[in-house]
């Protein structure tokens, strides 16, 4: 399993229904654990971004599936970021020349 960073934004659209983000996050989990990606927190922050997400799937293609399909529905802009711990980090750096 790979781990993500996902850096959101609201569009003007989400902006104006803020009031139901704490609703479209619980969606998001919901539609996450159906695409097999674990969303592990979920934060609203200050800010550049308005939402910080941690989540963990299979691979590359499923997360980007899932922040493609949350940014079909024009509430909010994603950016993902994949994202390596120390166990990870070990086997790059065993890797380097």
């Amino acid at each position: 399993m790979a781990y993500y960073v996902l850096l959101t934004n609201f569009t003007d659209q989400g902006a104006k229904t803020v009031k139901d983000t704490v609703k479209r996050a619980e969606a998001f989990k919901e539609m996450a654990a159906k695409s097999g990606v674990k969303v592990h927190s979920l934060y609203w922050t200050l800010g550049q971004h308005d939402v910080v997400a941690i989540a963990e799937a299979d691979d590359d293609i499923a997360a980007t599936a899932l922040s493609l399909s949350i940014a079909s529905l024009g509430n909010v802009r994603t950016q993902t970021l994949r994202a390596f711990d120390a166990n990870d980090m070990a086997k790059v750096i065993a890797k380097m020349g």
